[in-house]
């Protein structure tokens, strides 16, 4: 993920343009994630839950605070960032921001799982505080980024079906057993009838025994 990115490292989860034509954001599912992000059973909406002040000795516990959208000195976070992007986009001042998504499967294990438009967010309470919730659909400009690899989304393959392939196939390519560059990739094709929501029609490739294989049925 951060040679994709080009980025010794990603010490964030919302990361706003990083100095190229889309922002970035990381995101978990798990039961153990320190935001509740979720996407919708069709995988083309994703709600993204901002994130909250740094922990400091003056704020000891930012989970009792609310989200901000600005620092002290009056600088935007990225709460900020993000959600005056909406704003200039919902004024017709500007198209949806484009977001990478990479999700959370395993510790240290990160997968695509597509580009998105930002459309959307919503103030809300929770726990007592106010937390961002932003909004993203799935793009139809898949290959808007300046990533070499971003292949075509066709079907979203859930969280679950992800972390059962990645056990059974070891983390490494089926075929040629690299383990850098990854893709999950439909035995069938979902083109041609194959489906996501079974780990049965689900591999691990490498990018280019992935590309190799393109809609083939093999």
């Amino acid at each position: 993920m951060c040679d994709e990115e080009n980025m010794q490292t990603l010490q964030r989860g919302m990361n706003f343009r990083l100095g190229r034509t889309y922002s970035v954001v990381l995101m978990s599912q798990r039961t153990n994630a320190p935001y509740v992000d979720s996407i919708q059973a069709d995988g083309r909406i994703l709600e993204y839950e901002g994130h909250d002040a740094p922990r400091t000795d003056e704020t000891p516990n930012p989970k009792a605070i609310d989200q901000p959208r600005i620092t002290k000195t009056g600088q935007l976070t990225q709460n900020g960032l993000f959600a005056n992007a909406v704003d200039v986009f919902k004024n017709v001042q500007a198209p949806a921001e484009m977001i990478k998504v990479y999700e959370k499967v395993f510790p240290g294990i990160w997968t695509f799982r597509g580009m998105f438009d930002l459309i959307d967010y919503r103030i809300m309470r929770s726990d007592g505080r106010c937390v961002y919730r932003f909004i993203l659909q799935l793009s139809t400009n898949q290959g808007e980024s300046d990533a070499s690899s971003v292949l075509p989304v066709q079907r979203a393959i859930p969280s679950e079906i992800k972390q059962t392939v990645w056990k059974r196939d070891h983390g490494c390519c089926k075929i040629c057993g690299a383990v850098d560059n990854l893709h999950f990739d439909h035995i069938i094709p979902y083109s041609k009838g194959g489906t996501s929501l079974s780990a049965e029609n689900v591999q691990i490739l490498c990018a280019r025994h992935n590309l190799q294989k393109s809609d083939k049925i093999e």
